[in-house]
Formats: C-alpha cells, sequence, structure tokens
C-alpha cells in the first residue's frame, strides 16, 4: 500500500514539475519572441534606427497607452469579460481634460483629479451594468463605444482643443531631471560624459531589485515545499531582463533621459504584479474568470469583482486619455480610435487565455512591447498602413490560436 502511494506522489510530483516548465517554457518564448523582433527590425533598418535613443524614448512615449490600459485590460480578461469601450474612453476624457483645461481654465492638476474620476465612475457604469443587471460585457461596452465617440465629436465639433500649459504636457513628453549639466562646454566632452547619469543609475538598480527579488522569492517558495523553477533557468531568466533594463536605460540616458511616463508606468507594472500575486483580489479574479459557479460557491462576491474591475479599467482609460491629450498637446475628435485593439491584441498575444482564468501582469506588458516594436519597425521600413493592420491581425489570430492548441493538448 505504501509503495502505490509513494508511487502516486511521485508521479503527481512529475506531473506538476512538467506543467511548471511548461509555463516556464512558453513565458520565456514569449520573451525570445519579442528579442526576435528586436533583433529583425535593427538589422533591416537603416543604420540600426530602429534601437536609436531617439527611437526608443519615441516608441516607449508613443505606447505607453497600451501599457496602461492592457493592465486593466488584463484584470478584465481574466475575470472572463472584455472591454471595447477604452478607445472611446480615452477620446472623451482627453476632451473633457482639454474643454476644461482651455475653456474653463481650469487649474491642470485639478483637471487631471477630475479626468481620472470621469474615466472611474464611467467604468464603474458599465461595470453595474454587466455585474448586477447581468447583461454581456461585449454588448454592454460595444454601446459605450459608440456612445463616447459620439459624446467626443458632439462636444469638440470636429476641432482640436489646445495648447495645454508645459506642466500638463510633461505627464507625456517631460523627462526626469538630473544632476549634471556641462552647459557650453557639453559639445566638447565624449559622449559617455553627458549621459543622465541619474537616468542610468535608476535603470541599473531596478535591474538589480528584480533580479535579487526574483532570487528571493525563489528561495522562499523552496523552502516552503513548492515546486520552482531550476535555479540556472530563473537566473538566466533574470540576467536577460536585467541586460535589457540596463541597455535601455543605457539608450535613455544618451538621448534626454528617463520619460516621466516610464516611471508612471514602472509605478503602475509594480502595482498590478503586486495586486494579482500577493492580495486576495487578485486572487479571486482569477478565480472567478476560471469557474465563475466554484467561486461564487466558495463564497467569493462575483459581482462586486466584475464591478471592481471594469472601475479599475475606467480609471486606467481616463489616465491613458491624459497622456494622449498631454503627447498630441491637443484634444482631438480621433484620439484613441483604434486603440482598444491594441490593447486587446497586447493581452491575447501576452499570453493571456481568451476564456479567463489565465494571464501575467509581465507577460501582457511585453505583449504591449511586442506590438508597439511591431508597430514602430514596420513604420521605420516604410510598410503601408494597411499592410500593418494585415500582420497584426495574424499576429493576434496566432497568439490566440497558440492559446485554444494549448488548452486542447492539456
Amino acid at each position: 500500500m505504501s509503495t502505490q502511494i509513494q508511487a502516486d506522489a511521485a508521479a503527481l510530483k512529475a506531473e506538476v514539475r512538467g506543467q511548471l516548465w511548461k509555463d516556464n517554457l512558453r513565458d520565456y518564448g514569449l520573451l525570445g519572441s519579442l528579442l526576435l523582433i528586436v533583433l529583425f527590425f535593427y538589422l533591416i533598418t537603416a543604420d540600426h534606427a530602429s534601437v536609436s535613443p531617439v527611437n526608443i524614448t519615441n516608441l516607449i512615449m508613443q505606447n505607453s497607452y497600451v501599457v496602461i490600459m492592457a493592465l486593466g485590460m488584463l484584470l478584465i480578461i481574466v475575470g472572463g469579460n472584455i472591454d471595447l469601450s477604452v478607445g472611446s474612453i480615452v477620446g472623451f476624457v482627453g476632451a473633457v481634460g482639454g474643454s476644461l483645461i482651455v475653456y474653463a481654465k481650469f487649474p491642470y492638476p485639478l483637471v487631471i483629479v477630475i479626468c481620472l474620476a470621469v474615466g472611474a465612475l464611467i467604468g464603474a457604469a458599465q461595470g453595474v451594468l454587466v455585474a448586477y443587471a447581468k447583461m454581456p460585457s461585449f454588448i454592454v461596452t460595444l454601446g459605450g463605444m459608440l456612445i463616447f465617440r459620439g459624446l467626443t465629436g458632439n462636444m469638440l465639433l470636429g476641432q482640436f482643443v489646445g495648447p495645454f500649459p508645459k506642466g500638463f504636457q510633461s505627464i507625456a513628453s517631460g523627462f526626469l531631471p538630473d544632476v549634471t549639466d556641462f552647459g557650453s562646454i557639453a559639445d566638447s566632452l565624449p559622449e559617455w560624459a553627458n549621459i543622465h547619469w541619474v537616468s542610468l543609475l535608476l535603470g541599473a538598480l531596478v535591474a538589480l531589485w528584480m533580479f535579487v527579488g526574483g532570487i528571493r522569492r525563489w528561495r522562499r517558495a523552496k523552502l516552503d515545499g513548492m515546486e520552482v523553477e531550476p535555479l540556472a533557468l530563473l537566473i538566466g531568466k533574470n540576467l536577460v531582463f536585467a541586460v535589457i533594463i540596463v541597455g535601455i536605460a543605457w539608450n535613455l540616458a544618451l538621448y534626454k533621459g528617463l520619460p516621466i511616463i516610464l516611471v508612471i508606468m514602472g509605478a503602475l507594472i509594480a502595482l498590478y504584479q503586486f495586486i494579482t500575486t500577493r492580495t486576495v483580489v487578485g486572487r479571486r479574479i482569477y478565480a472567478l474568470g476560471g469557474n465563475v459557479l466554484a467561486a461564487r460557491l466558495s463564497g467569493v462576491k462575483t459581482e462586486r469583482l466584475i464591478f471592481f474591475t471594469f472601475a479599475n479599467m475606467g480609471l486606467l482609460a481616463g489616465l491613458a486619455g491624459l497622456v494622449v491629450a498631454a503627447r498630441l498637446n491637443s484634444a482631438t475628435p480621433s484620439a484613441g480610435s483604434g486603440f482598444e485593439l491594441d490593447v486587446i491584441a497586447a493581452c491575447f498575444i501576452g499570453g493571456t487565455s481568451a476564456s479567463g482564468g489565465a494571464g501575467k501582469v509581465m507577460n501582457v506588458v511585453i505583449g504591449a512591447l511586442f506590438m508597439g516594436v511591431m508597430n514602430n519597425g514596420m513604420s521605420l521600413v516604410g510598410l503601408g498602413i494597411f499592410w500593418q493592420q494585415v500582420v497584426k491581425g495574424l499576429v493576434l489570430l496566432a497568439a490566440v490560436f497558440v492559446d485554444v492548441y494549448q488548452k486542447r493538448k492539456g
């Protein structure tokens, strides 16, 4: 009898370890795909323009909205829903903010608070319809997409509203100040002497923090008797991340330093990583998407969770609306058009399950970067906008196909 128990325990352990390897290799495959697409555009763009300091800075600023909203969309999709209205909310919040600054002469700090509240209220209203009125999220947010796109057009009447104060613009186009400023002699100094040292130091500290933190979490999990990935694999992954972070920080430091929007994105990524992995709310959202009936029978207040995910999505869409308006230095009727497609694609490319219950913050960030690098690279090589849409559609279909295939195989 004891022999059979030992055999069953060994088989279970082998199955858990096999699943662990599968999950980790899937994550590494995603990171490897990102590195390959970066290498591809590095090789085919003139003078390797895709990895120039200026282009990397522009890449971060141009795709910041995707990363910000993908964090909220992750919770929506993991919970088993979808939100098609985020692009229209971006445009509407930008129009509200622009009108308050330009016409009502509100101070921009107050406008930021108002716009975030507007975004959260829109998300909450849609959350009420989905969670408590039991309406399908697809229909609710499709209606929201049409409503807020129309309201944006009526508010702006086809006109651009701007410009905005420098302080407001700095949300999307500002840089962290640096301690070094050589003034008139800067041009006579070598390139390495003119870099923004604060930005480089912060990048190195973040890389070190991620590396040490990953090792510490691995050790705690091993001491708790959990199945963990091989240490060599963990170190290799963290080293790759560290090299990428330091490399990006070096390139940014060679240009104007660390963009403020990158600091905002970094803080949000850390926050949502904590929420999804270390909090009861995060675990319950995954349980909700995995099996809503089982979650409800376990005492999880599913309606409240659904409401929270939509209100959170509205808040982040409001923030993205401010970022887009600040970057364009105007509120425009077409702002946010098609953004929902990029955000949803970033989640699916990042491995978020289309049926809910599975997805990781860092993978979604990588998915967003993949979309950004692909858009940027295709533009640099002169690929037409219509062919760009074809390529993005094929990539999205491939990502969902892999998810469905792995579920069937598993």
